[in-house]
Order: structure tokens, then C-alpha cells, then sequence
């Protein structure tokens, strides 16, 4: 064999080396890309989900709680007496439990102070430490200590527009408090003769003021006589 035969055969069998490793690195990077692809369409695996922090539940906790202490106040007292009536708006119940329409007298325009003035509201005859109850619904303005009326209440309606005027109470229902909201029959005290009542005679004076929204509880107002909204006349 002839020295230009022998380069020949190196060239070609050179050339045919290269291609063979040509095309099998070509397959090899083929089927790594096709791996890579298939890894990067696959979806990503679920993250578990979050555990409720102990504060999330408190919070839930505490907006139920809120809800609820808005929907429905506390009354002052947890016996019979002391739940609230349905009743038509503006109807009114007797303040003293257990009289009845037919024990009232009608004491609005009754003389006081040796004819001075007129009396302009109801005396509701009871024992001492029968309870009182609200006649209305509304809001404890104030809680206050006369000589004329002793221990008295002052409660405004839902419209501010009325007080409710509560007087010679032997006490106070325990919790009871300025600013507390009530319920139409709410315990809000006791009969007794405080102030200027006599001690033989204890009642509820009871009176219905008729003001305005933004005049305070001590100032001047119109009298309206609670005798014919107590027995539905």
C-alpha cells in the first residue's frame, strides 16, 4: 500500500469517527432537553395549607362575642319581673309590678305645696321594696339624690325626645347604672319612701317629660299626664 493510500484511509476513517460521535452526542442532548421540558410542564406540588394561628381564632372569637353583646344587652336582673314585654311601640307598661290599671288614680292635676303647683304626675301606691320596672325602653341618664324626690331615675327614650322621671325609691336595682341601656319591664329598683314622701304612703312618683333631643335632664320640660297611656285610655 502506497503511502498516499495509507492517508486515505486515516482521513476517511477519521471522518467517519467524528460523524458517529456527532450523532450520538446530538441524541444525547435531544433526549436531555426532552427531560428538562417534561420536567418544567409537570405542576408544582400542593404547599400544605396554612395552620390557623391561635390569634385568628381569637380574633373570629372575639367579632362572635362583639355581635352578640350588641344584639342582645344585659338586663339587670335574670327572674320574671325583669324580662321585657312585647308590645306596640309607644305603649307603656305600669312601672310598679303586679298593680293593675284598676289600682290607678288619676293624681296629675292634684294640688301640692298648699295649691302652689300642680302635682303633674302619678303616685302609684305600693309596699315598700315591691320592685319597679321600666315603663319603656331607653337609656339611664342619670341617678340622682333629692330632698323633694330622694332616689330617682331619669330615663331618656330611644328618640330622646322623653324622660321618664322615677322618684322616692327605697333603692337602686343592683347594677344599675348611668348610660346603661334598658328593656320595656327591666328591674330597675324598689318602692320606698325617700325624699319628701310620706312614710306611711310609699310610692313611685312617676312622670313623663316631654324635651327635646339635645336638652339636658335638669332642664324645663312639658309635663304630660301618664294616667291615660298606663290604663289605655
Amino acid at each position: 500500500m502506497s503511502i498516499i493510500d495509507r492517508i486515505l484511509t486515516i482521513i476517511i476513517t477519521a471522518t467517519l469517527t467524528s460523524a458517529v460521535w456527532i450523532i450520538a452526542g446530538g441524541s444525547l442532548i435531544k433526549l436531555a432537553e426532552d427531560q428538562t421540558g417534561e420536567a418544567s410542564m409537570r405542576p408544582a406540588e400542593a404547599q400544605p395549607s396554612p395552620e390557623p394561628s391561635p390569634t385568628d381564632g381569637a380574633t373570629a372569637r372575639a367579632s362572635n362575642d362583639t355581635d352578640l353583646a350588641k344584639s342582645d344587652p344585659v338586663a339587670l336582673d335574670t327572674d320574671g319581673s325583669s324580662s321585657s314585654e312585647s308590645a306596640p311601640p309607644g305603649v307603656l307598661r305600669i312601672p310598679v309590678l303586679n298593680v293593675r290599671a284598676a289600682d290607678l288614680s288619676d293624681t296629675f292635676l292634684d294640688e301640692r305645696g298648699g295649691g302652689n303647683r300642680l302635682h303633674e304626675a302619678l303616685d302609684i301606691m305600693a309596699p315598700v321594696g315591691t320592685s319597679i320596672v321600666a315603663a319603656a325602653p331607653g337609656t339611664i341618664e342619670r341617678l340622682f339624690f333629692s330632698e323633694a324626690g330622694g332616689n330617682t331615675i331619669y330615663v331618656r327614650s330611644t328618640d330622646r325626645k322623653t324622660i321618664h322621671y322615677y322618684a322616692h325609691l327605697d333603692e337602686y336595682a343592683e347594677g344599675l347604672k348611668e348610660g346603661q341601656r334598658i328593656r320595656r319591664g327591666q328591674r330597675l329598683g324598689t318602692v320606698g319612701h325617700s325624699g319628701n314622701a310620706e312614710k306611711d304612703a310609699p310610692h313611685l312618683h312617676f312622670a313623663i317629660l316631654r324635651t327635646t333631643a339635645d336638652a339636658e335632664w335638669w332642664e324645663p320640660a312639658n309635663a304630660v299626664n301618664p294616667y291615660p297611656l298606663l290604663v289605655g285610655r
